[in-house]
């Protein structure tokens, strides 16, 4: 282990980044039935063995990135088919299926297409460092507020839709408008089987959750978030035998463990429909491709770039060593990813997690990693961590990233207007491309406006006028 991972150089133990690996895997869990989900609209399209094919391409593929992360860059990042991209393929695959008239499996099929040569690009990028140029090229006042946004994004997350409960109308922020009404005489009285009842559940359980894990970690305790997870989810599991007389562990009794590896055989592993494609036209697929990779780019500099901040693994001028290998660890994951069947792997935002927890090498991203793989075989245990205890690790840590904004020069507007924008524009919009896209056009229209002009790159120029026409020409 020493030698693979040179622990005693990045100041960490096997057991932290075990520890590390697995406070990551409980954060990202969702993501394993949640990608097939979203892919096959919660199963209503391609049937069955669909979703049980994108179930185990999703498991494979994050592992495959992962094991790429671990013994090639030697980072602590995890990944998995990026939320936001997975959303997107669907209504892409949705619109190829109304233009070809073929069936949702089979749009799907030819979908993977546009995955698989996003990922080559990718791997022909990293390779010949262009993706790094791209990084290095991000202004070090825009790169050191990367870290602060992710944190609101999380905090966003955690408080909102992560937390497990909605409005009618899906609004994230309702398990914190509506809590305190339910603290409430007539809550009092007996309502506790209503929809209040589970909100006051859900949200004791989040914060008993932070607040466990605030006092672990003021008292130097290793493995703080994943005990305070734990303690949530006890909580959780109590609350909903005692008040609901609901058995949290019921689902394991009908569970299947056998993982369906005949139904990705026969659905996703390599099914690549190439007789689409021109129906769907080239300028079409080529713009496709160009979207993915611009949000996919992004999503992933954006999180290494945030979370290694934060664990201190960047250098004196901000940029982080090794970072061509991690580059090349997500476009791995996803080629592995559109052959065995799923939408973009890129590096989760959630691996800040593993980071607070004392990850510092690959052996964090190695345990997650096999966990994933494991999931195959021990999905329905995954399935009954509540998103409410994972919400607690994802606000606390999206609390920590903030400090990062003591580093960022405020009194030079230049600075602060690209990073209080991007503050507001990645949480908002969910997208940590976006938010960078919008910083890096402030901050160059600011500095041509203030005349500065030569103060920005031609590289920070060509990034901006791509995130235009992102933005206003393509959606």
């Amino acid at each position: 282990m020493e030698k693979l991972f040179k622990l005693k150089e990045n100041g960490t133990t096997v057991k932290t980044e075990i520890i590390a690996g697995l406070t990551t895997f409980m954060t990202m869990a969702y993501i394993i039935a949640l990608n097939p989900n979203l892919l096959t609209g919660f199963g209503s399209n391609g049937g069955p063995g669909l979703w049980n094919g994108i179930f185990l391409a999703t498991c494979i593929a994050s592992a495959i990135g992962m094991f790429v992360m671990a013994f090639c860059a030697n980072k602590p990042f995890a990944m998995a088919p990026g939320m936001g991209l997975n959303s997107f393929f669907a209504f892409v695959i949705v619109q190829i299926a109304s233009i070809t008239g073929l069936s949702y499996l089979e749009s799907f099929q030819t979908g993977l297409i546009i995955i698989l040569i996003e990922g080559i690009i990718f791997i022909i990028l990293s390779i010949l460092n262009v993706r790094e140029k791209i990084v290095n090229a991000i202004p070090l006042g825009v790169r050191l507020g990367i870290g602060p946004a992710i944190g609101l994004m999380l905090m966003n997350i955690g408080l909102g839709s992560n937390a497990g409960v909605y409005s009618e109308t899906g609004g994230p922020f309702f398990v914190m408008r509506d809590f305190f009404g339910a603290l409430t005489a007539n809550f009092a009285k007996g309502t506790m089987g209503s929809g209040y009842g589970w909100m006051v559940l859900t949200v004791a359980t989040m914060f008993i959750g932070l607040f466990v894990i605030i006092a672990l970690a003021h008292k130097g305790v290793k493995g703080s978030v994943i005990i305070g997870m734990l303690a949530a989810s006890v909580l959780y599991w109590a609350g909903e035998a005692i008040f609901f007389k609901v058995n949290p562990f019921a689902s394991l009794a009908g569970a299947s463990w056998l993982p369906p590896f005949k139904d990705m055989a026969e659905n996703t592993l390599f099914k690549f429909n190439f007789k689409a494609l021109p129906e769907i036209g080239w300028f079409t697929i080529i713009t496709l491709v160009i979207t993915f990779c611009i949000i996919d780019m992004f999503d992933t500099i954006g999180t290494l770039v945030g979370t290694a901040s934060k664990a201190n693994m960047l250098d004196k001028d901000g940029n982080m060593p090794q970072m061509k290998e991690a580059l090349l660890a997500d476009a791995v994951g996803t080629v592995a990813g559109a052959c065995t069947g799923t939408s973009t792997v890129t590096t989760f935002v959630e691996s800040a997690s593993g980071v607070e927890a004392g990850g510092r090498t690959g052996l964090t991203a190695l345990t997650t990693g096999i966990v994933f793989l494991l999931c195959m075989f021990i999905s329905p245990i995954a399935a009954i961590i509540p998103s409410a205890a994972t919400s607690a690790a994802l606000i606390y840590v999206g609390i920590l990233m903030l400090s990062n904004l003591k580093k960022i020069d405020f009194t030079d507007i230049t600075q602060a207007a690209p990073v209080f924008i991007m503050l507001l524009a990645m949480p908002i919009s969910s997208s940590i491309g976006h938010g960078i896209g919008l910083a890096l056009i402030t901050y160059t229209i600011i500095k041509l406006t203030t005349g500065k002009a030569k103060d920005v790159s031609i590289l920070t120029y060509i990034l901006s006028a791509i995130f235009l026409i992102k933005f206003f020409l393509v959606g």
